[in-house]
């Protein structure tokens, strides 16, 4: 039940999310792509067999990439003329902080007299990742791939999830295509 949650709050990341991360083939010259299609089942592919988001969260996700990358000037095609194939990947992962501190001197009656006394607190958190792929269709290798993870919010509305995916959709292929001093 718990996976199933966190599945339909995939990607509504809070303001204290992280940076994205990126990588790509430097050998590769982005500006001869041009086009692009969907991987063949994007979000089922390996990697994320156990986890599954649901298809209104998958069409936000692809509509926000699509918008992203004609708005960089690509024209989204048919897979069979595309330069390129976009994949993505989701996941949801629990982390917990825990927090020790003191909260000064106290009077002990043991044997050292006098100690601290210490607190320690544990708070457990769901952090989902978005990671995109683009895959040079000719040769069938990963040219770049972008992530990024934040904390999860729940009870959010569907505009303030589609604004939330917008958002980190935008941030992740702000690195795309990669500049020559990258």
């Amino acid at each position: 039940m718990k996976k199933l949650l966190a599945a339909g709050m995939l990607m509504l990341l809070s303001a204290c999310s992280s940076t994205p991360d990126y990588d790509y083939d430097k050998s590769v010259n982005f500006s001869e792509y041009k086009t692009f299609a969907w991987f063949p089942n994007a979000s089922l592919t390996k990697g994320t067999a156990n986890y599954q988001i649901s298809e209104l969260m998958e069409r936000r996700v692809q509509q926000a990439v699509n918008d992203e990358l004609a708005a960089k000037g690509m024209q989204l095609v048919d897979a069979a003329q595309a330069d390129v194939l976009i994949n993505y990947h989701a996941s949801v992962e629990t982390k917990v902080d825990v927090d020790t501190f003191s909260s000064g001197y106290s009077a002990r009656w043991d044997y050292w007299g006098i100690g601290y006394n210490v607190q320690t607190t544990t708070r457990e958190y769901e952090v989902g990742t978005l990671v995109l792929d683009v895959i040079d269709k000719e040769s069938n290798q990963l040219v770049w791939r972008g992530a990024k993870e934040g904390r999860l919010k729940k009870n959010q509305s569907p505009t303030e999830r589609e604004v939330v995916i917008r958002e980190s959709v935008a941030e992740i292929l702000s690195h795309y295509p990669p500049q020559a001093n990258q």
